[in-house]
């Protein structure tokens, strides 16, 4: 039984190291995926990259702070 199973892992490996030279076609992540994309944008210098202002984060984290405090009440169970 357990030669079966090395040998079903050799072939898988054989496999998938065809599957990454390329036997099979190029991968999908080989290159752009929908380079048409960028030829439909209307106006892309229209578009800026501003810092969010403390006032706009809301309720977003302060990265290295401590965790905030859960706004959760508690009481002991009755018997």
């Amino acid at each position: 039984m357990l030669r079966w199973l090395v040998a079903i892992l050799i072939i898988a490996n054989l496999l998938m190291f065809a599957v990454a030279r390329g036997a099979f076609g190029p991968l999908p992540s080989a290159g752009g995926r929908e380079p048409h994309h960028l030829l439909q944008q209307v106006r892309p210098d229209s578009l800026t990259v501003r810092p969010l202002r403390p006032e706009d984060a809301g309720e977003l984290p302060v990265v290295g702070g401590p965790a905030p405090a859960a706004p959760v009440q508690s009481t002991p169970l009755g018997k």
